[in-house]
C-alpha cells in the first residue's frame, strides 16, 4: 500500500504546472496503513512512519491526485516527484519504468548529437530522473564513460534499476560515479566517488569537441570534470575570433580559449584562480598544439581585470564565463555586484566594435536580472552594447516546463561601443 501526502491548501497550482518537488512546508498530512486490513491512519510530517525512501501519492487538500513522488523527510525538498500516473502503475514493472526514461533521454541526444560527441545524457528533473546527473565522455580512441551523480534518495534507491538501463541503453566502457558533492549529505546519503563493477581505467579522458582536444578529469575536475552546456556557445564564438586578440575569463579547462585558437585567433589569454585549472589548460594547450598562441594565467579575474585597465590593456574579444556567483536566492543582490563589476570592467577593456560573451549559470540570477545587470554595466563603464544573440544551455540541457530551475545558463554575445 502506498501513503499518501495531502498537501496545504493552494500548494498544488505550481505541481500542475509542471514543478517536480513538494516542500516540507507544503504538507497538511499524511495518510497511510501498513496492509489492506489496516486502518487508515493520518500523521503530521514530524510524525510520520513512512520510511524515508518510500513511493507516495501526492494529492491536493481535497483528495485530488497529483503524482507519485519518493518521500525523504530529511530533506527541505520532502517529497521529488517520479510520475503522473499512479504509484501502482509505475510499481508494476520499475526496471521497465526507468529503462524508458533513460531510453528517451538517450533518444533525444541522437538529434543533435553524434556517437563520438560527449554530452549530458540525463539532467535530473528535466529528463524525468529527479536528482540524477549522467554524462557521456566519448574518448578520442572511441571508447565511451559514464559520469553519474545519485544527488536525491528520489533516485538513489532506484540505482540498480538505473545502472542497468544505462548499461543496456548506452553500452558503456565504464562508468565512474561522482557522488562526493555535498548534496547527498542533506540528502541524508553517504558520499562517495569511483569506477563501479571492478572495472578500473584512467580518469583523466581526452575528449574531441568542435575539433579541440580536451582532457577531461572526471575524478578530479569540477563537477563531472567538464562543462559540457557551453560546447554549442564555444563554437558560436568562433566566428568573432579570426585575426583578433581573446582573452577568456574564468577558464577552467581552457575551452573558450581553445576555441578561439582554432579559429584563427592572433593571440588568446586564459586566466583562472585554480592552479590545477592553469595546469590543465597548460596541458590543453599542448594537446592542441596552441603555444604560439595561446597562454594560461593564474589570477583573481576580479584583480586581474583591474590590473589591465590601469595597464592600458585592450582585447578584441572578452569571455565572461563565471561560477555562480550566488547559490541562493538571499545572495543575489551581493551576485549582482560582483556580474556588474567584471561586466563593466570587460566594457572598458575592449576595442571599439570589440565582442563581449557574457555568462552566468546560477538559476537565481534569472534571466530578466542577468540582462537587466549588462544594462546597469554599460550605464556606468559609458559604452553602448548591442546583444547579437541571448543564448543557453545546448539541448542536452532541456529546460522543463514549470521547473524555472532548469533554465539556468545565461550566454549573451554583445557588441560594445
Amino acid at each position: 500500500m502506498f501513503a499518501k501526502v495531502f498537501l496545504n491548501a493552494k500548494e498544488e497550482r505550481e505541481i500542475l504546472q509542471g514543478f517536480p518537488w513538494v516542500f516540507d512546508n507544503e504538507i497538511s498530512h499524511f495518510k497511510h496503513r501498513a496492509d489492506e486490513k489496516s486502518e487508515w491512519k493520518n500523521e503530521t510530517l514530524a510524525e510520520c512512519s513512512v520510511p524515508d525512501g518510500s513511493a507516495v501519492e501526492v494529492c491536493t487538500k481535497a483528495g485530488g491526485f497529483l503524482g507519485t513522488g519518493i518521500l525523504n523527510k530529511k530533506s527541505k525538498i520532502a517529497v521529488r516527484l517520479i510520475s503522473s500516473e499512479h504509484a501502482d502503475k509505475v510499481f508494476e514493472d520499475i526496471s521497465d519504468f526507468w529503462e524508458k526514461r533513460i531510453l528517451a533521454a538517450y533518444n533525444h541526444r541522437q538529434l543533435y548529437y553524434s556517437d563520438t560527441d560527449s554530452y549530458r545524457l540525463v539532467f535530473g528533473e528535466a529528463d524525468l530522473i529527479p536528482g540524477f546527473i549522467c554524462e557521456r565522455f566519448c574518448s578520442e580512441e572511441g571508447k565511451v564513460f559514464l559520469v553519474v551523480q545519485f544527488l536525491a534518495m528520489a533516485c538513489d534507491v532506484f540505482r540498480d534499476e538505473i545502472l542497468k538501463a544505462l548499461k543496456k541503453v548506452c553500452k558503456p566502457d565504464g562508468i565512474f560515479e561522482k557522488d562526493d558533492e555535498a548534496v547527498r549529505e542533506k540528502e541524508g546519503l553517504p558520499l562517495t566517488s569511483g569506477w563501479l563493477d571492478g572495472k578500473n581505467f584512467d580518469t583523466k579522458i581526452t575528449i574531441l569537441e568542435n575539433e579541440v582536444r580536451l582532457c577531461v578529469d572526471v575524478e578530479g575536475g569540477q563537477k563531472t570534470g567538464y562543462f559540457l552546456d557551453q560546447k554549442f556557445n564555444r563554437e558560436q564564438i568562433k566566428r568573432f575570433c579570426h585575426g583578433k586578440k581573446v582573452l577568456d575569463t574564468f577558464t577552467h579547462t581552457g575551452a573558450f580559449g581553445l576555441n578561439a585558437f582554432k579559429a584563427g585567433a592572433r593571440e588568446v589569454t586564459s586566466v583562472d584562480i585554480s592552479e590545477e585549472a592553469v595546469a590543465m589548460v597548460n596541458n590543453n594547450i599542448k594537446l592542441n598544439k596552441a603555444e604560439k598562441v595561446m597562454k594560461a594565467v593564474c589570477a583573481d579575474v576580479f584583480d586581474l581585470l583591474k590590473k589591465y585597465e590601469a595597464d592600458g590593456e585592450k582585447f578584441d574579444v572578452i569571455i565572461l564565463d563565471p561560477p555562480a556567483f550566488t547559490k541562493s536566492a538571499k545572495n543575489i543582490q551581493k551576485a549582482y555586484g560582483g556580474y556588474k563589476e567584471i561586466n563593466l570592467r570587460a566594457m572598458r577593456l575592449l576595442n571599439e566594435g570589440g565582442i563581449l560573451v557574457t555568462c552566468s549559470c546560477s538559476h537565481f540570477f534569472d534571466s530578466n536580472t542577468f540582462y537587466d545587470m549588462i544594462v546597469h554595466a554599460a550605464m556606468d563603464s559609458h559604452k553602448r552594447v548591442q546583444i547579437l544573440e541571448k543564448r543557453g544551455a545546448g539541448p542536452d540541457h532541456p529546460l522543463l516546463a514549470g521547473y524555472p530551475k532548469s533554465e539556468y545558463l545565461k550566454c549573451a554575445i554583445c557588441v560594445v561601443r
